[in-house]
């Protein structure tokens, strides 16, 4: 019986696999029955698990740059006073 349990995630993986396949076929034709048009969403490609560790030898050279069109902010000092005038600018 172990055995068999061990040889038993040989066969559900496939079939697990084939569930998002299965489900849009499904889909369609129940669609289809209503006459409207099934469109598959687009799904995400597969992911590699294996992710490689950072070079530890270049922690100096990484730079922060803004995206094109982002002004650049510096965060306000902690006692500082934020200063409004009557149009609603902050000095």
């Amino acid at each position: 019986m172990v055995c068999l349990a061990c040889l038993l995630p040989l066969f559900l993986v496939p079939i697990v696999n084939l569930l998002p396949l299965l489900f849009d076929y499904i889909m369609g034709k129940v669609y289809a029955i209503f006459g409207w048009e099934y469109r598959k969403p687009e799904r995400a490609p597969p992911a590699c698990p294996y992710k490689p560790a950072a070079n530890k030898d270049t922690p100096g050279k990484l730079v922060m740059e803004p995206l094109p069109g982002e002004a650049l902010s510096f965060p306000k000092p902690v006692g500082s006073i934020e200063v409004m005038d009557g149009n609603g600018k902050q000095d």
